[in-house]
């Protein structure tokens, strides 16, 4: 697996069971999925010498991100290493003016969108679609990186200057974020999900509700059936999220991962097959597992660096913060990833599963905010002294 984050070291727990060992392509020792799988190369995921050596010997190479330069991965291709997904599919995910262009010669739904290199395009495109509007840097960008909201052309030209040509959108006016999810092994098998809402916060995902509340039957299959055409045109192998918008008129397609997603952490113990698990499944051709839910409601909370820098806070060490939140929380399970605190970084989630939807969010809500920061949330009081 190309990249050593918390994604690699999930997918790595999931191996064990698989009776597969998972090589690390990590870009240092300290990196999450580094500090646990027993096969790490260090080494950078633009590097093509790193990547042969990672492929070598590998039954099939695989990703935790969408970084890797295309024409590095046809490389490996071409000397004869599996790559899932392949590059002719991942290039959807890596550059989203080229998904914006497949989506349009499929005809499925996505905003209003251009391609612009200069302040007049932008304008252009506001005088059809109204102010503001949204630039994207077309790769690289993620949680909120390289997505801008432009209310004028003075704004527009500046990001364009330092960025070069953007991907412009209409401002979508929607009800919520949605994730699609699939998997697709090289035969055309796919599973899918309920499909979940996601909630952002500052351009990070904070929460995901499984499966999506109120959310009509008929909506919930049209967005899990565009995600499975969406897998089965681009040839994907392996996991595929397809985040959308629900507007008053249904869904639109916002971005594409080919990976396995923030979005899908729930799954770990709030399906029968995980999406760790279910991503090896796909990319070792083997049959896919079970898509149902272990619960009637699951909800995935990640827990986003707090607002100091080192790792005692201002409340209790985490140890201890860990202690309390087992203690008051047996049923909510904790992943936590290793990483050093940063202010809004991913540094773990916890799950609760249930029947009741205020209940089970409320719960997840508390216990990671606690383990984040070491507030108590007063609805959920208790003593935190030994």
């Amino acid at each position: 697996m190309v990249g050593g984050g918390q994604l690699a070291r999930m997918t790595h727990q999931a191996a064990i069971a698989l009776g597969q060992s998972l090589r690390v392509l990590s870009a240092g020792p300290d990196e999450s999925a580094a500090l646990v799988a027993a096969d790490v190369r260090i080494g950078a995921h633009d590097d093509l010498a790193a990547l042969r050596d990672l492929a070598d010997g590998a039954t099939v190479v695989t990703f935790d991100h969408e970084h890797v330069p295309t024409e590095h991965l046809a490389a490996l291709e071409a000397a004869g290493t599996r790559v899932a997904p392949g590059p002719r599919a991942l290039v959807h995910a890596q550059d989203k003016l080229v998904l914006r262009r497949a989506l349009a010669a499929a005809g499925e739904p996505q905003p209003a969108w251009a391609e612009v290199a200069t302040a007049a395009d932008v304008t252009r495109f506001a005088g059809e679609h109204g102010w503001p509007v949204v630039l994207k840097t077309p790769r690289g960008g993620y949680d909120g990186k390289g997505v801008f909201v432009v209310r004028d052309a003075g704004e527009a030209a500046g990001l364009l200057e330092r960025h070069g040509t953007l991907l412009a959108e209409e401002r979508v006016a929607m009800v919520r974020e949605l994730s699609a999810q699939v998997a697709r092994s090289p035969f055309g098998q796919v599973a899918v999900w309920p499909v979940v809402e996601t909630v952002q916060r500052d351009g990070v995902c904070a929460e995901v509700v499984a499966p999506a509340p109120g959310l009509p039957d008929e909506l919930a299959t049209a967005a899990q059936e565009l995600a499975v055409r969406i897998a089965d045109s681009l040839g994907v192998v392996g996991m595929l999220a397809v985040e959308l918008f629900q507007t008053a008129d249904g869904v639109q397609v916002n971005e594409l991962a080919m990976r396995p997603h923030n979005s899908g952490h729930w799954t770990i113990e709030g399906a029968r097959t995980s999406q760790f698990e279910q991503h090896l499944r796909a990319v070792l051709d083997y049959p896919l597992g079970s898509t149902a839910m272990t619960a009637s409601v699951v909800v995935m909370a990640n827990v986003l660096g707090g607002a100091a820098a080192e790792p005692d806070w201002a409340g209790a060490p985490l140890d201890e913060r860990m202690h309390h939140l087992m203690a008051h929380w047996p049923d909510v399970k904790v992943h936590w990833y290793g990483k050093t605190q940063r202010r809004g970084r991913k540094l773990g989630h916890v799950t609760a599963l249930g029947d009741d939807l205020a209940d089970v969010r409320a719960r997840a809500g508390a216990a990671a905010r606690y383990l984040a920061d070491g507030v108590v949330d007063p609805a959920f009081a208790f003593e935190t002294e030994h």
